[in-house]
């Protein structure tokens, strides 16, 4: 159980790095993140005045963001524990994840879009590029979890 534990952890950290990379600013996600969120019509001064505004609050939303991380890591790393565990051959895992990501993670993402304020011209682009996102992360700490369980 600490080992699951742990590994959750880790793919938070996974994911928070992925996520920090994925959405940069430098990065064609980013560039869509952003103008979904309306910040890349901003002037620069507006963009920092925001910036300087938000800082204050953005520990909190990326405190939320590492725990519903470390949710998905924690369940990638029990379903990796109990395959192995079962011997089940560890690509299975990679199965599951792939299974949860279109079943229900790309879904919900498409919900908030689909019912949330993004811009139509948008929502295309950035289903897309958030549903890849999730992809690669879980991916990721599938590949992390089959080399440390």
């Amino acid at each position: 159980m600490i080992q699951i534990f742990l590994l959750g952890i880790l793919g938070a950290v996974i994911s928070a790095i992925i996520g920090t990379i994925w959405y940069s600013p430098n990065t064609p996600m980013g560039k869509i993140h952003m103008e979904s969120i309306g910040f890349s019509k901003l002037s620069k001064e507006e963009q920092e005045k925001k910036i300087v505004a938000m800082k204050p609050h953005m520990w909190k939303s990326y405190l939320a963001q590492m725990f519903f991380s470390f949710l998905s890591a924690v369940f990638i790393a029990f379903v990796m524990t109990m395959t192995k565990q079962n011997g089940v051959a560890p690509y299975i895992v990679y199965f599951y994840v792939l299974s949860v990501w279109l079943c229900f993670t790309a879904p919900l993402i498409g919900q908030s879009l689909l019912w949330g304020n993004c811009d139509p011209k948008l929502k295309w682009k950035k289903f897309f590029s958030d549903i890849f996102a999730n992809l690669v992360m879980f991916v990721v700490i599938v590949f992390v979890c089959s080399l440390i369980v």
